[in-house]
């Protein structure tokens, strides 16, 4: 007789449960392989979009440029000539058409002399436009310097971009000018989101066309030889530059404004030569992002734990691509170099205190870009050399395509104009503008800044005197 089957259990040797984990983690594998395909091809995605906008031409009509503006900022880029400011005011005020007309008509330029009393009322008055509105400057507002000579265009998108940027309310905006006119003044009295101010650099060559620091007629020519400079008696013939040339007066003038106008802010201003928070330069061809002031008091807050030694802030990059997917956030950190780091840039009263003292070399260094002078101060003078933070995500821009060293067919392109344009409108749409928070990258590696020669133009002994009168203290 048989008997039944009984079944006895075997050991549990676990391959039943390793099979089942190991389907278990051929599964998580296979998923994590496709999320993490799906997020290469988001980012593709992005970069196409973004590249394509980039290379592909760009349009820069008027009317394209314009519809990316705000209806209510059209004003600002709108040309209106004297005679047609002139008009509408008389008109506004009640005058009669044919009147208005012959008064418009009567209407010429000023001459030097009217430029001069005009240029010593505005330097003397230091009146801040729209301060009722706005209330007076604080202690930690940004004061914005920008230096203004003649490209009304390109001005007029810096300050359609000004008037976009958040808290653009709570500083005090100065101009600078070298050059006096009218329109550009109409410009800039037209400004209503927040404080405005007129300074004017009073040594120009529009105020001294024929006697230095313009062009006197008994200078020496640029090229003419010391021996024959000599001979000839003409002006400084016994100094010219490292390099044999004597004096431009059109190149000296930058060097010479960006010094005045320095001087004339953080000491000689009643409304800011008390102030201590940060003062940032900028020039008539820039443009800024619209969070290039929340950036900036961002980067000036982290100092105390990214980079203890910084004491200049840079906003802007000359680079031709800007990745702000991978660099929105980020901030980088070495030594200032005046040829990368001279766009866009901002230091406190303490700097400055430090550079002034070093006014001699600024005033005495043959170069007659400002930027190298500066340069050759942090590493001949000062004690703390100057070392910034740089934003990888540029906040400032240059869109000019002429200016003292480029000269170009059509310096009035907007072709630049619309390329920065689509830029932050990319940027703004894919969430990179007002980052949370800033990490530090680590900087590629940079060769020490050797010392060198200045690059000439700076030889004449006047520009060296001149320089060193304007740091004097004046109320």
């Amino acid at each position: 007789m048989r008997g039944r089957r009984i079944l006895i259990p075997l050991p549990n040797t676990g391959s039943m449960y390793r099979k089942r984990n190991t389907y278990y983690m051929r599964g998580i594998i296979f998923m994590a392989i496709l999320i993490f395909l799906f997020l290469k091809l988001q980012i593709f995605t992005f970069y196409d979009n973004h590249d394509s906008v980039l290379m592909e031409p760009t349009n820069d009509s008027v009317d394209a440029i314009m519809s990316m503006v705000p209806s209510v900022l059209h004003k600002f880029l709108t040309p209106k000539t004297r005679n047609q400011t002139l008009l509408s005011n008389l008109l506004h005020n009640g005058s009669n058409l044919i009147g208005a007309l012959n008064f418009v008509d009567l209407y010429h330029p000023p001459n030097i002399t009217e430029i001069n009393r005009q240029i010593a009322k505005y330097n003397d008055m230091q009146l801040v436009l729209n301060e009722y509105t706005f209330g007076p400057l604080q202690n930690d507002s940004v004061i914005i310097v920008v230096q203004v000579h003649t490209r009304i265009t390109y001005l007029r998108h810096l300050i359609v971009s000004l008037a976009q940027a958040h808290d653009i309310s709570r500083v005090l905006l100065i101009f600078s000018h070298d050059y006096y006119d009218e329109d550009i003044n109409d410009l800039v009295q037209t400004i209503d989101f927040c404080k405005v101010m007129q300074i004017f650099y009073p040594y120009s060559i529009q105020t001294h066309p024929n006697e230095f620091p313009g062009i006197d007629p008994n200078d020496c020519p640029r090229d003419i030889k010391k021996d024959h400079a000599i001979i000839r008696k003409c002006n400084n013939a016994l100094y010219p530059d490292l390099y044999g040339h004597y004096r431009e007066a059109k190149f000296t003038q930058t060097k010479h404004h960006w010094w005045w106008k320095a001087n004339r802010v953080f000491d000689q201003l009643e409304i800011t030569r008390y102030h201590t928070g940060l003062v940032l330069f900028l020039e008539e061809d820039h443009y800024v992002a619209e969070d290039f002031l929340y950036v900036l008091e961002m980067m000036y807050k982290r100092t105390i734990d990214l980079c203890l030694q910084c004491n200049i802030l840079s906003l802007g990059t000359y680079l031709k691509t800007f990745n702000y997917y991978t660099y929105n956030s980020k901030v980088e950190v070495m030594p200032w170099i005046s040829s990368k780091h001279n766009m866009g840039f901002a230091f406190n009263r303490t700097t400055w205190n430090s550079i002034r003292k070093c006014a001699k070399h600024f005033c005495s260094y043959d170069d007659y870009n400002w930027d190298w002078s500066l340069q050759h101060v942090s590493q001949q003078c000062l004690r703390r050399k100057l070392h910034a933070m740089i934003v990888k995500g540029p906040r400032v821009f240059h869109i000019g395509e002429c200016g003292v060293h480029h000269k170009k067919k059509n310096c009035e392109s907007n072709q630049v104009i619309s390329k920065v344009q689509q830029v932050l409108r990319i940027a703004r749409k894919s969430g990179q503008m007002f980052p949370r928070t800033l990490t530090l990258t680590v900087a590629s590696l940079i060769k020490k800044t050797k010392l060198r020669k200045g690059n000439g133009g700076w030889g004449d002994k006047r520009d060296h005197e001149l320089c060193m009168n304007m740091t004097l203290p004046v109320r």
